[in-house]
């Protein structure tokens, strides 16, 4: 007889990440159209020359850089292998076979992964005008309820909760449930209402703020991101995290990339004026675009018919741009298109006005 995985395993269905291609644009996986920061990457390749040499397992000054930043306690903080790694370590610290995690409907697809990964099971909360809902939520906190996760903004929607509907959330859970805030997105946000969640994992004893270096920092091949929130929560983290999880290269590129404000300035910028342009452009084709605070848009198309989400993401693949089919997310109806370079954009925009235009 052959060795048999846990149960909760085999029915895990394995993450699908964006589509790549050889030639054309990948606008499938939210990546900085702009690259790095030329400092991040000079600093990995400084790095090079010491590969024999094991990585500092505590990232002790990517830590300091980090907290010297945001204006926070670096012993507070966890760094990852991605944002993704510390959701899948806060899974092996807190959820066991029988507890119960809540998410919106549409969030992020790794929340529910690492659930199961623990035999413990999602509840999904039904979305109002694709943006979680805190009534909803808060409705359906049980007593096997463990963690809340809420992306803010949201992936693959690209709404988000103000600052108060967030604390009116934490203010209803129970004390011993954690609230995870993953704001991966948090650096492209300019609303005025808005907050990554910075001050209440600082200052609340069962709030975890998550951030990644994979999206504004254009560092997603190096795979690095961080948490920040109670003394307690970052114990847990840190006796359940392999004793090198982060790499050398990550850990030298992010020092570089957080401290290069014009760079992260740059992007936002670019980003802020290539989403308004893309979205108006869709838009005006008779499309449904769902406002975004993200790098990204989420188009909304025909049901049936010969204008359906399929068939524009084939006219897409044609004209060689890949985006991301959203199904998986319980959105059959839709596409989420990455913001990429201005030639990337354009290709969109005439792909789609051409698609669109028998209608």
């Amino acid at each position: 007889m052959a060795p048999e995985p846990l149960p909760n395993v085999l029915e895990i269905t394995p993450y699908v990440p964006g589509l790549s291609l050889e030639t054309g644009y990948k606008l499938s996986s939210n990546e900085n159209p702009l690259g790095c920061s030329p400092a991040a990457r000079d600093a990995a390749l400084q790095g090079l020359t010491q590969l024999e040499v094991y990585p500092d397992g505590g990232a002790n000054l990517l830590r300091n850089a980090i907290g010297e930043r945001y204006g926070i306690d670096p012993e507070r903080i966890v760094c990852g292998a991605g944002s993704d790694e510390i959701f899948q370590l806060l899974a092996r610290a807190y959820l066991q076979a029988g507890d119960e995690i809540i998410q919106s409907e549409h969030g992020f697809l790794v929340y529910q992964l690492v659930a199961q990964q623990s035999g413990a099971k999602t509840i999904k909360v039904p979305d109002v005008d694709m943006t979680a809902h805190v009534d909803g939520i808060l409705s359906a906190v049980t007593e096997q309820t463990k963690i809340v996760f809420l992306a803010n903004p949201n992936n693959p929607t690209g709404t988000y909760l103000p600052f108060e509907e967030v604390r009116r959330l934490h203010a209803g859970l129970p004390s011993n449930v954690l609230l995870v805030l993953d704001a991966a997105y948090a650096e492209y946000v300019s609303k005025n209402d808005y907050s990554s969640g910075l001050e209440m994992a600082g200052s609340l004893e069962n709030v975890l703020m998550t951030r990644t270096f994979s999206k504004i920092y254009g560092l997603a091949a190096l795979r690095l991101g961080w948490a920040y929130g109670p003394a307690k929560v970052i114990d847990a983290i840190n006796r359940v995290r392999g004793p090198f999880n982060v790499n050398a290269l990550a850990q030298l590129a992010g020092i570089a990339a957080i401290e290069d404000d014009g760079f992260t300035s740059k992007s936002a910028e670019f980003n802020r004026r290539e989403l308004a342009r893309l979205s108006e452009a869709i838009e005006s084709t008779g499309l449904k675009v769902y406002p975004s605070v993200a790098n990204f848009v989420l188009v909304e198309f025909p049901s049936e018919g010969d204008y359906t989400a399929e068939k524009a993401d084939a006219a897409l693949q044609k004209d060689g741009v890949i985006v991301r089919d959203v199904k998986a997310y319980g959105l059959p109806n839709c596409l989420r298109i990455s913001i990429g370079v201005k030639e990337a954009n354009d290709q969109v925009i005439s792909t789609i006005s051409t698609f669109m235009a028998a209608r």
